[in-house]
C-alpha cells in the first residue's frame, strides 16, 4: 500500500474544499427564493398555530385609494405594553369582504411570544374575528368557541 505525502494530502484536501464551495454557490445560485407574499403566507400559519393568544380590539380599517390592499387595524396589550398594528386582509377575500362588520369590535389576537408586535387577527387556517364562512363553505374557527357554545 502506497503512503501519500503531505503534499498530496493537502492537494486532495484543497480540491476537495474547492468542489465543496463550488456545490455550494451552486446550490445557493440555484434554489428558488420565497416571494414576499408566500413569506407573509408562512408568517400567518405560523402564528396561527403556535402564536399566543391575546385580547384585542379592532379600532380601524384602511382602504389606501391607489392599492388593492385591505388593512385592519387593531390594539392589544402584552405585558403591559400596548401595540396597535395592521394586517393585510385583501389576501383572504372572505375577511376582506366582512371586515367593515368588525370595527370597533372585540378579536382574538395571535402573536409571537418573543416579538409580540409579530401578530394576526386572521390566517387560513384561523379567526379572531367573530365567525367568517369563507368561500369553501367550512366555518373558520375562532377561538374559545365551539359549535355548542357558539
Amino acid at each position: 500500500m502506497k503512503e501519500w505525502s503531505p503534499l498530496m494530502i493537502s492537494l486532495v484536501a484543497g480540491a476537495t474544499a474547492a468542489l465543496a464551495g463550488a456545490g455550494a454557490i451552486v446550490y445557493l445560485k440555484m434554489r428558488r427564493r420565497k416571494s414576499s407574499a408566500a413569506l407573509e403566507r408562512l408568517r400567518r400559519l405560523y402564528l396561527s398555530r403556535s402564536g399566543r393568544i391575546a385580547t384585542g380590539e379592532i379600532i380601524g380599517l384602511v382602504e389606501p385609494e391607489a392599492a388593492s390592499e385591505i388593512l385592519l387595524v387593531y390594539r392589544y396589550d402584552v405585558a403591559g405594553v400596548t401595540y396597535e398594528v395592521a394586517q393585510d386582509v385583501s389576501v383572504l377575500p372572505e375577511i376582506a369582504a366582512t371586515a367593515k362588520l368588525a370595527l370597533g369590535g372585540i378579536a382574538t389576537i395571535r402573536y409571537e411570544m418573543k416579538q409580540p408586535s409579530n401578530s394576526i387577527v386572521v390566517s387560513e387556517a384561523w379567526s379572531g374575528l367573530p365567525a367568517v364562512k369563507p368561500s369553501g363553505g367550512a366555518e373558520i374557527p375562532v377561538a374559545g368557541r365551539t359549535a355548542e357554545n357558539a
